[in-house]
């Protein structure tokens, strides 16, 4: 055997060599990390897509279990996994997710609380656990008990009302509604004719108005207030002026009757 084929065969012998411990690393490692325990990286808050393309970089398998309207966060967004953050897990793991959706619950205005009527403070605590927001748009003069919704408005339409409600009307959750409340005083009456009758009697009818007297001047000596004629008034009497509910009259009195009255 010459020289040059001894060196030739003694190459092919170290690269035979070389080859099988090249083999018998990768098998070592391969089989070293085979089963071996993983931390889960913590994916709340990341939109789905992205956390997808990461799990899937580090061999884990990301699956949608649950969709959930939650307001003020991102369609897409992560809200929970399982397993939790940082869990040691092994390759292929699934983590079974629940998202954000993209579109709000709509809430059907009959499936909602009944409004018309109802106490304003009450129904704005049960209307805020279904995620609505409530304010006030104005207040109107009812005859029945102040702060109860006379009428109910969504997106500058009125949706409930004494003889409005709303066919088809759907609430979203994270959306409002505005209310028109009842308020006791603030409705407008004709001023009444004063003059000519007696204090007493006068503090009667206006009470039935929800007016009563203010100021009282005393022309003379009075010796029985309740007894006493009215010869003046403020604000006067006239035809066509009105005058708000909850108002005083300033009177003027007399101790007797006056020669014009009947």
């Amino acid at each position: 055997m010459t020289i040059k084929k001894f060196l030739f065969q003694l190459l092919l012998m170290a690269l035979l060599l070389g080859l099988i411990l090249a083999i018998t690393l990768f098998w070592l490692r391969s089989y070293t990390n085979h089963g071996q325990q993983l931390e889960l990286p913590d994916y709340v808050g990341i939109n789905f897509e992205t956390a997808k393309a990461d799990a899937e970089e580090k061999t884990f398998i990301m699956v949608v279990k649950d969709s959930i309207h939650k307001v003020g966060v991102r369609g897409g967004e992560i809200l929970a996994q399982n397993p939790v953050a940082y869990s040691k897990v092994k390759e292929n793991r699934k983590i079974y997710v629940t998202t954000a959706k993209y579109n709000a619950d709509l809430i059907s205005l009959d499936d909602l609380p009944s409004l018309y009527g109802k106490e304003y403070e009450a129904k704005k605590r049960e209307l805020g656990y279904l995620d609505i927001t409530t304010d006030v748009k104005g207040y109107r003069y009812d005859t029945g008990e102040p702060d109860h919704i006379l009428e109910v408005w969504q997106n500058g339409k009125q949706i409930v009302g004494k003889n409005i409600k709303g066919k088809g009307v759907s609430v979203p959750k994270g959306g409002s509604l505005s209310f028109v409340l009842s308020k006791s005083r603030g409705g407008t009456l004709d001023v009444p004719d004063l003059k000519c009758m007696q204090v007493n009697a006068v503090k009667f009818m206006l009470s039935s108005q929800d007016l009563s007297i203010g100021n009282i001047t005393a022309d003379g000596i009075i010796e029985n207030e309740g007894a006493a004629y009215i010869i003046g008034q403020f604000p006067p009497f006239s035809f066509g002026s009105t005058i708000e509910m909850g108002s005083k009259i300033d009177i003027t009195i007399t101790n007797t009757k006056p020669k014009y009255c009947n």
